[in-house]
């Protein structure tokens, strides 16, 4: 048994249970323990998923999302809070409430929309809801392509529209904006072109962070991987760049690892 008297670096992940395990709380869950954290939860919504996609949706009550967030923060507590799929407004404006009411100052924002095939997860009212309430409470939000188009009104089609994009979701309340690139190749100039280029900006400005593409893979639960390493990086005391950059190289990974399971996507390899 490991020595009891390590820090614990713990991370609570507020998200969506998938029953496949590839995403949402689970990956959560893998991922915080694999980077040496330790990981409390408070499921926001119930998905029947697996590797072929999100089947069914069940809503939890945002009283009940709410409760569980109390339990953990009254006792446990969370050096860095971490969000996923949400799901609805009332869950939105609930989990906003408690941030709030537990002066949460690391909140990392996965803004969830859709699963890999498509699914709607987070309902239109809701996507207004976390732009106006969530994004503003936010250290970090990570949205991928079509979430940051969503969010910020700009089509992005290469770099400096992802550059804009960034820079309007700052304006709207985020302490730092992290556009992942892995629905399109930016390329900063033509050695690049096999890389997947990321986005930070922090309101002053432009960092970018690059790793090769995973050729022939279609992966599922990248972006809840990769937020929740960003988490954990962060409850270890780790600056924002540093704490991207490790949690970009343990993505990569395990993406270069990932598990064939069933008859759909590939799952990543967090063990």
């Amino acid at each position: 048994m490991k020595n009891q008297s390590l820090p614990l670096y713990k991370v609570l992940s507020i998200a969506g249970s998938d029953t496949g395990g590839g995403a949402g709380i689970q990956a959560d869950i893998k991922t915080i323990t694999a980077l040496g954290g330790y990981a409390t939860t408070a499921i926001a919504a119930l998905t029947a998923q697996n590797t072929l996609g999100v089947h069914a949706l069940l809503e939890v009550p945002a009283s009940f999302v709410g409760q569980q967030i109390d339990a953990i923060m009254t006792d446990i507590g969370a050096d860095v809070v971490k969000t996923g799929m949400l799901q609805r407004r009332d869950v939105v404006e609930i989990v906003c409430h408690k941030m709030n009411e537990y002066h949460v100052k690391c909140l990392v924002v996965d803004p969830v929309m859709l699963s890999k095939n498509k699914k709607e997860l987070l309902a239109s009212d809701a996507i207004d809801a976390l732009i106006s309430r969530l994004l503003p409470l936010s250290f970090l939000v990570t949205p991928n392509i079509p979430e940051a188009e969503r969010i910020s009104g700009i089509e992005i089609h290469n770099l400096s529209d992802a550059e804009e994009a960034a820079k309007r979701i700052y304006q709207l309340g985020a302490s730092n904006v992290l556009i992942k690139g892995g629905h399109a190749v930016f390329q900063v100039d033509t050695k690049n072109k096999d890389k997947i280029i990321d986005v930070l900006y922090d309101g002053k400005s432009v960092t970018y962070f690059d790793n090769k593409r995973i050729q022939n893979k279609v992966i599922h639960g990248t972006g809840c991987v990769y937020a929740s390493a960003i988490a954990t990086y962060l409850a270890k005391g780790y600056p924002l760049c540093d704490a991207i950059g490790g949690a970009k190289k343990f993505l990569t990974a395990a993406m270069e690892a990932s598990l064939k399971l069933g008859k759909g996507y590939e799952v990543l390899r967090l063990f």
